[in-house]
């Protein structure tokens, strides 16, 4: 396995999960990797939290105002310089070898647009007892029905998709970023669990599901540039594949 792995990581008054965050980077089994963090104007010490480890690979930029996800996503891949790039939110972890079984099974299959299953951590410290897995070959029409990635999990070739750049919208700007991706390559799962999604309060996911159906229909709306009746179509679309995702791709995880 070869090849710098830039991670991308935007972050906004996270100082109290960033430091786990990064420490789950650094216990990585493959270290050919840079960190960019970019900052959206914390008013937390995100700043010395991150400075504090002292490591030449964790990049910390900082946006010239607050700008909101999309923003520092599309700053982070600008400067990226890695052939692979990777996901990881600053409240969020990876299992230690993460960045090495999914290089190896991108390499081994002719991969170039990757994700793997995770497990969820809730507000209060307890494990969800699922496993959240998704189809093993994700197309641009099953792309539409739901995202069915984490974002933490996903993993692309740089060089063979090229710079990656999204819509300006405050929620679902990831998910508008692999409608891009895969224009030029599927998406293959890696069926093990090697990320954690730690849900808190106030986070950017969490909110009403009147608000969600809403950030949905802008995404395909302003994202992706498709008429009001088709966004509607396609929002009550996803909704119904959405409900069938929580059915069926997920697995318990036996004690």
């Amino acid at each position: 396995m070869s090849g710098l792995v830039s991670i991308i990581t935007p972050s906004y008054n996270t100082a109290a999960y960033i430091g786990d965050t990064i420490r789950s980077v650094l216990a990585q089994t493959y270290q050919e990797w840079e960190m960019i963090i970019v900052d959206d104007c914390s008013t937390d010490n995100t700043e010395a939290v991150v400075a504090s480890f002292g490591d030449s690979r964790i990049r910390y930029l900082k946006n010239a105002k607050n700008s909101g996800a999309a923003v520092s996503r599309n700053y982070a891949l600008r400067e990226a310089r890695g052939k692979w790039i990777a996901f990881l939110d600053s409240d969020d972890l990876w299992e230690p070898e993460k960045l090495e079984k999914q290089i190896r099974f991108m390499e081994e299959h002719g991969y170039q647009f990757t994700c793997t299953d995770y497990r969820i951590t809730l507000p209060d410290g307890t494990e969800s007892p699922y496993i959240y897995t998704a189809p093993s070959h994700i197309t641009k029409r099953m792309l539409y029905r739901y995202c069915y990635f984490s974002t933490i999990t996903v993993m692309y070739d740089r060089e063979a998709i090229g710079l990656i750049q999204i819509a300006d919208i405050k929620k679902n700007n990831d998910y508008a970023m692999w409608f891009k991706v895969i224009e030029k390559a599927d998406c293959y799962r890696l069926p093990e669990s090697l990320s954690c999604y730690r849900k808190r309060e106030g986070s950017i996911s969490s909110g009403s599901k009147l608000k969600l159906i809403k950030h949905h229909y802008i995404l395909y709306r302003k994202a992706l540039g498709k008429s009001p009746v088709v966004s509607v179509l396609l929002t009550v679309y996803n909704l119904f594949w959405g409900i069938l995702k929580k059915i069926f791709n997920k697995k318990r995880i036996s004690n």
